[in-house]
């Protein structure tokens, strides 16, 4: 076969084992072959058979190699303690002595049904997963009592990381391929097609070796959320069923609700009840009232004029 028809559907084969080998949701680009390109099976076949001896083969049932587990664990808990933002810097400091990093922090303050503002502050810290219980001991350290909700989560990525890796060596190995028959070839629509191809497998590769880098990272420091209460916002523990503390506790509230909503009541009367009355009385009611004082004088008047005079009822 002529050189340029080789070139040509030795591209086309790389293409077909490379979607054979990886399911990266590669395809190859349509205009790939040119018009003039052969289709029989008995060259393609031929130009197959020249790629794997080239390349090394990309035999579909090669066993995987050897790879440790690849664990991604994460945890997480709820504390109570006295202060929420000195724990929140302890917490801090300990990920920086371990060797890991506070990948978020935050302060605020919080109602609790009493009305009053707590402080409440939530973090993530990432620790080396091989230090991961200790950093869970010195966290729960911070409060003087038992964590209020505590849960580790492991997630075995080691097919998936496994998958990554030989996805990545079929890549690697076409694009070795493509930068040799690029570098022989002699037509410029050939040198386009052939830089065009490797242009997808460079993106393919850099986005597999990301994800393999997150597995990895993920694996090597595991991240830890911490939710840190304040002592204030947490209600005693019940004895026997029965807490009189929380009894009292609830007539309180409830007395000062009650209260709030009196105070409440006065303040609309006096800020929006009586100013709306006052307004809504000098536009309609006052008006009304001299409309209806003038009508009964009016009134009067009349039956004085209409009425006889006194003698002339006497004399009749």
């Amino acid at each position: 076969m002529s050189q340029h028809i080789k070139h040509v559907v030795l591209l086309l084969a790389i293409s077909i084992l490379m979607m054979a080998g990886c399911s990266a949701g590669f395809a190859p680009r349509q205009d790939f072959v040119s018009q003039g390109a052969p289709a029989e099976e008995s060259i393609e076949r031929e130009v197959i058979v020249e790629v794997e001896r080239e390349a090394g083969g990309f035999p579909a049932s090669a066993p995987l190699p050897d790879v440790e587990r690849i664990v991604i664990k994460n945890a997480n808990l709820t504390i109570v303690v006295d202060d929420p933002s000195a724990s929140m810097e302890a917490i801090s400091r300990m990920a920086e002595e371990m060797g890991g990093f506070i990948v978020n922090a935050q302060l605020y303050q919080t109602r609790i049904e009493s009305g009053a503002e707590v402080p409440r502050a939530s973090i993530t810290i990432r620790v080396p997963a091989g230090r991961l219980n200790e950093a869970l001991d010195r966290i729960r350290s911070e409060s003087e009592r038992d964590p209020i909700d505590e849960g580790i989560n492991s997630q075995d990525v080691t097919m998936e990381y496994t998958d990554l890796q030989s996805r990545l060596s079929n890549l690697e190995a076409a694009e070795a391929q493509l930068t040799e028959i690029m570098g022989s070839a002699t037509k410029t629509e050939d040198v386009l097609a052939v830089y065009n191809q490797l242009v997808q497998v460079r993106e393919q590769i850099e986005v597999i070796q990301g994800q393999i880098q997150y597995y990895e990272r993920s694996a090597a420091l595991s991240a830890i959320t911490v939710e840190i209460l304040a002592n204030e916002a947490v209600q005693p523990l019940t004895i026997g069923g029965w807490q009189p503390v929380g009894v009292a506790k609830s007539a309180i509230q409830a007395m000062i609700n009650t209260l709030k909503f009196l105070v409440n009541a006065v303040i609309w009367i006096g800020l929006y009840v009586l100013p709306v009355l006052a307004v809504l009385f000098l536009i309609f009611i006052l008006p009304l009232s001299f409309v209806w004082q003038a009508w009964r004088k009016r009134r009067t008047r009349r039956k004085q004029l209409n009425s006889p005079p006194a003698d002339q009822k006497d004399s009749g």
